[in-house]
C-alpha cells in the first residue's frame, strides 16, 4: 500500500540532509512513496523583528537555492532528486556558499536544468511566492517550524536522522529508516518526543 506524506526541507539543515537522502535512495529504489516536497525557509522560521524574508529575501543566505529547488521539482521533475541531492551536497560536502548564484547556476547546469531559466523564475518573484504560500500553509496548518518535517494526514513530526544515505548506499536500510519514522508518526502519534541524551559516536 502507497504510503503518502510530505517532508519539508532547507538546504542549509544538515538533518534535512539526512532525511532527503534516504527518501531520494529509497524511492530510487522502488519504494512505495508519494512525497511531497515542501519547502521551509529556516531563515523566515527565525525572524522574529525586523523585515522577512519574503520583504528582502537578498539577506538570508538560504532563499536563492529554495526557490531554485521548487522551480525544479515543479518544472524540471526529472532532474529533481538529483538536483536537490546535489545542492544538499553543495552546501554539507563542498561547503560551498548557496547564496551564491554561481553556486547554484553550477548545481543546475550539472544536471542539465537550463540555469537561466530558472533564475527568470527566481528573479520574477514567481519562485518566492511559491515558496512563500508552502512555507505559510504548513506553519498554519500543522505548526510546523523546522526541518525535517515529515507530515501525513493530519499529523506532523520533527525527525532528526543520525545516518546519511549517499549515493551508491544500502536502499533497505533507508527504506527502514523512513518506514520506522512512518510508523511512529501514522500508527503512535501518542509518542511525542523521544530523544537520547547522548549521541554515541
Amino acid at each position: 500500500m502507497t504510503s503518502t506524506f510530505a517532508v519539508t526541507w532547507d538546504y542549509r539543515c544538515p538533518f534535512a540532509r539526512n532525511a532527503h537522502e534516504h527518501l531520494l535512495t529509497g524511492l530510487a529504489a522502488g519504494a512505495d512513496w508519494q512525497v511531497r516536497y515542501l519547502p521551509f525557509s529556516l531563515g523566515q522560521a527565525h525572524v522574529e523583528e525586523g523585515p522577512s524574508v519574503w520583504d528582502e529575501p537578498g539577506q538570508d543566505s538560504g532563499i536563492i537555492a529554495l526557490q531554485a529547488g521548487v522551480v525544479v521539482r515543479d518544472e524540471y521533475p526529472q532532474q529533481f532528486p538529483a538536483v536537490h541531492r546535489a545542492l544538499f551536497a553543495a552546501r554539507h560536502d563542498d561547503g560551498l556558499h548557496l547564496e551564491d548564484r554561481s553556486v547554484v547556476a553550477g548545481v543546475l547546469a550539472d544536471h542539465d536544468v537550463p540555469a537561466d531559466a530558472v533564475f527568470e523564475r527566481i528573479d520574477s518573484g514567481a519562485a518566492l511566492a511559491q515558496v512563500r504560500a508552502e512555507h505559510e500553509q504548513f506553519a498554519s496548518s500543522h505548526d510546523v517550524w523546522g526541518v525535517p518535517t515529515f507530515i501525513a494526514a493530519d499529523q506532523a513530526v520533527f525527525v532528526r536522522l543520525m545516518t546519511r544515505a549517499p549515493e551508491g548506499s544500502d536502499a533497505q536500510a533507508s527504506i527502514r529508516a523512513v518506514e520506522k519514522v512512518l510508523d511512529l508518526l501514522t500508527g503512535w502519534p501518542d509518542l511525542n518526543e523521544y530523544k537520547h541524551t547522548t549521541i554515541p559516536r
